[in-house]
């Protein structure tokens, strides 16, 4: 668990409301909300969701349901299939009356399967080795500017191994796990590994999936980022997952691609 934190992504209003702060300030559009923080939120959420002892988060998907205006915020969570060593939980997060964002985890029994685990591959640099590079030189918004942005070597278009962590908080006052804390960055994986320039390229994800071997270790993020656009507007983001302990899974984001639209004449 992450220790509270006055300075944070959201400060909580009520039960299941919450306001978002300047730092979820979106990457495509500053009046709109950045969606990596919130995968964090719907995750603290999820996890404050009553289950049986010992199961583990093995797999959250997120579908975007439309634009993320800034505005408060209201999380609602139920089981969808409940179960002593399989659960699947659903959050569905709120903007303006009218479902923005919707979540399903998975969570599966814990059990002793070292004997079989798959061996660790090479760890990346530790974070503390890298020097700390600016990451508003493309992108901007509140979000991207309360990010510590380590890249393992100089990003190229489409490819980018990088480590992030955040200078604030998830939820303003509250104890936050670390997996809610890490998956609250992994998103931010399709602006790491920039293909084409956004100022002539629209290229947003309408989805993230993440399927985890282990629960990761916050703070550091470890992306190893794959950026691919295909030839009908389509694209696919592909992450392997570390901590500072090694690999520890996988993300997917689903792309939308099309030319930016040129400026209106006056």
């Amino acid at each position: 668990m992450s220790a509270p934190r006055a300075e944070a992504y959201f400060a909580r209003t009520g039960p299941n409301r919450f306001v978002p702060s300047e730092h979820v300030g979106g990457a495509w559009n500053e009046n709109e909300l950045h969606f990596s923080p919130l995968a964090g939120l719907l995750t603290h959420a999820i996890e404050q969701h009553p289950r049986p002892a010992g199961l583990l988060l093995a797999r959250i998907s997120f579908d975007i349901l439309g634009r993320l205006d800034v505005g408060s915020l209201e999380v609602e969570v139920e089981t969808v299939r409940s179960g002593r060593t399989i659960e699947l939980a659903e959050a569905t997060l709120r903007l303006h009356g009218r479902a923005a964002v919707r979540a399903r985890a998975w969570y599966l029994a814990a059990a002793d399967t070292a004997a079989v685990a798959e061996p660790v591959r090479p760890l990346l640099p530790p974070p503390g080795e890298l020097d700390r590079r600016p990451f508003d030189a493309v992108w901007g918004g509140g979000y991207v500017a309360s990010l510590d942005f380590r890249p393992v070597a100089p990003p190229a278009p489409g490819r980018t191994t990088a480590w992030l962590a955040s200078t604030v908080g998830l939820v303003a006052d509250e104890e936050v796990s670390d997996v809610a804390t890490y998956l609250a960055l992994v998103d931010t994986a399709n602006g790491i590994a920039v293909r084409e320039d956004p100022a002539r390229w629209l290229f947003p994800n309408v989805d993230l999936t993440i399927h985890l071997l282990r629960t990761p270790r916050a703070p550091w993020v470890g992306l190893d980022t794959t950026v691919t656009f295909g030839s009908t507007g389509l694209g696919v983001t592909s992450s392997v997952l570390h901590d500072v302990a090694g690999p520890v899974g996988r993300a997917e984001q689903s792309l939308t691609v099309r030319p930016r639209p040129a400026p209106s004449a006056p």
